[in-house]
């Protein structure tokens, strides 16, 4: 396969997926918004700190497995060991559910003194038990993906996730407006109406993540079940195939999936950090509960929902970039390595700058479209972190390509690294500057800062990458403060027109996107050859020649 090949074959996957998860990042969105009418700011602080607490030993359990086992696969398909390539998928498996079950074993019995004494959000306690038995469905799940991955094809992961968020929109939802009611009853009983309505509510919405789970497990058994019987015919042709026993694959898989865990723990485990370390500070401060509740609930309710929707692209194609990489990288195709890289961020960049600055200048007006929540406290948060956007994308994707080369140690040094530093510089901005809330968001947009610097470094020094900085970085972030100046006119305009928010938003969207497209063409800011890389690529060159963008 020629590098170019290559590069468009994991860009079109990577693509596939980075919509499936814009797909599901959307419906995320959406169903949020009644979600969070039902439970309030109070509710999304119970639901977002089960949340946390989930992710982490989802992380722990199972978070590695897809990119471990699209790696080992995807390595294993590039040799033609298609026997061996079964067998991973049935270590696998029995990986996934061991670890999953004692991921929901200790996160049963642990609940109680993780929400009351180390997060200092003891009603969460609802969310997080309801929680318990989807760790054991994600971590199987986990593994069917990554095997469909490490095959090159991204649709049965795209179409799984796209079903299991529609399962969730419907159930969360539902269940959350039953629940508050029955927790309403509750606390009325006992003393505590809002505290439980909100408490009972958040395991409402979770009970929906469980669901969806289920939902997307059926799916990709499904699929999975038919394609082993065509899969097992091709295996039958394989002659004088080597096969690793099965006490090496496990240790195979072991040690593949121990550096991807550290780093995606490490990575990660900074959001449970911030809560705990804000929660904890900011109650010897003085602050009452129920502000800092208030401000939780906006950040991870809100704020972390929105900006979470554009970074998802880069962990589509992070995730899509592993088994490309690893083949080129397996295969010794050094020059096949660099232009993948290459492709993957400037892809990103291209899509971040616009995001971040869109984001940024809309704060207020996507807020009260959403949420109808004009406060001042939300759209602040959200200007100032929108910059986070690009930080977490390229750090995100950067994880993701040094994982494709072989270096796995590099992301869990560097994350340490980032990690420990943001603590430091959160601690200070709670203490010194009694910034509150402001420095969960500063702090956090710090580390995706450090970690784009140290995985950069990183990059350059193990693949001989050397990055491009005027097209790849200079063009997109110009080519988006133009288009942010024009959003920000076209909505004014819009607004005194109109005067109604909703109008005034979308179509200060829709300029921007035009606008941001013209001025990055105008600017040489993507080649015909880059375009044509991109799914319908052809028919977006077709339409810049007419409008004469192309030359």
């Amino acid at each position: 396969m020629s590098n170019k090949k290559s590069s468009t074959s994991f860009l079109v996957q990577g693509s596939i997926l980075a919509m499936a998860s814009i797909i599901s990042r959307i419906i995320g969105l959406v169903y949020r918004i009644p979600l969070t009418a039902i439970i309030g700011n109070k509710g999304n602080d119970y639901y977002g700190c089960a949340f946390e607490i989930y992710n982490i030993l989802l992380i722990i359990s199972s978070y590695s497995l897809p990119l471990a086992v699209s790696k080992l696969v995807s390595a294993d398909m590039s040799l033609g060991r298609k026997k061996n390539v079964y067998r991973i998928l049935k270590c696998a498996l029995i990986f996934g559910l061991v670890s999953g079950t004692i991921a929901a074993l200790i996160l049963f019995f642990g609940a109680e003194f993780i929400t009351g004494t180390i997060m200092k959000t003891p009603y969460s306690i609802f969310a997080v038990k309801v929680l318990v038995p989807t760790l054991i469905v994600v971590a199987v799940l986990g593994v069917m993906r990554g095997f469909f991955q490490g095959l090159g094809t991204m649709m049965p992961s795209a179409v799984s996730q796209i079903l299991e968020q529609i399962a969730n929109a419907i159930v969360s939802v539902w269940a959350a407006y039953v629940l508050y009611s029955y927790g309403t009853k509750v606390g009325a009983v006992l003393g505590n109406t809002e505290n439980y309505a909100a408490a009972y509510g958040a395991a409402g919405g979770t009970l929906g993540t469980g669901t969806g789970a289920v939902v997307g497990l059926l799916f990709a058994a499904f699929v999975l079940l038919a394609y082993l019987s065509v899969f097992k015919r091709q295996m039958k042709r394989e002659r004088r195939a080597k096969v690793d026993s099965y006490s090496y694959i496990f240790k195979i898989l072991f040690i593949t999936i121990i550096p991807v865990l550290m780093s995606t723990t490490i990575y990660n485990c900074n959001a449970i950090l911030d809560q705990a370390i804000f929660k904890n500070i900011a109650n010897l401060q003085g602050y009452s509960a129920n502000d800092i509740s208030e401000w939780n609930g906006i950040y991870t309710g809100k704020y972390k929902t929105l900006i979470n929707v554009p970074i998802s692209i880069a962990s589509a194609l992070a995730a899509s970039s592993v088994p490309a990489l690893t083949a080129a990288y397996t295969n010794g195709k050094k020059e096949a390595v660099r232009s993948q890289i290459n492709t993957a961020i400037r892809f990103i960049m291209v899509v971040a700058f616009p995001c971040a600055v869109g984001m940024g200048v809309l704060a207020s007006p996507i807020l009260q479209l959403l949420f109808r929540d004009s406060s001042e406290l939300a759209a602040s948060m959200l200007q100032l972190g929108a910059v986070s956007i690009v930080f977490f994308s390229l750090s995100t994707l950067s994880n993701g390509l040094l994982q494709g080369i072989n270096r796995m140690r590099e992301p869990v040094k560097n994350a340490l690294i980032a990690l420990v530093l943001h603590i430091g510089l959160l601690v200070v901005l709670m203490y010194a500057f009694q910034l509150n809330i402001y420095a969960v968001v500063y702090a956090n947009a710090f580390f995706g800062l450090l970690m784009c610097v140290l995985n950069a470094y990183s990059v350059k020094k193990y693949s001989g990458y050397r990055q491009e900085i005027r097209r790849t970085f200079v063009i997109p972030g110009i080519s988006a403060l133009i288009m942010g100046v024009a959003v920000y006119l076209s909505y004014q305009l819009a607004l005194y027109l109109f005067r109604v928010n909703a109008i005034a938003t979308v179509f200060s969207i829709f300029i921007g996107v035009i606008v941001y497209a013209v001025v990055l063409l105008l600017l040489k800011g993507l080649t015909e050859e880059e375009i044509l890389k991109f799914p319908k690529g052809a028919a977006l060159v077709r339409l810049a020649r007419k409008m004469h963008l192309l030359r």
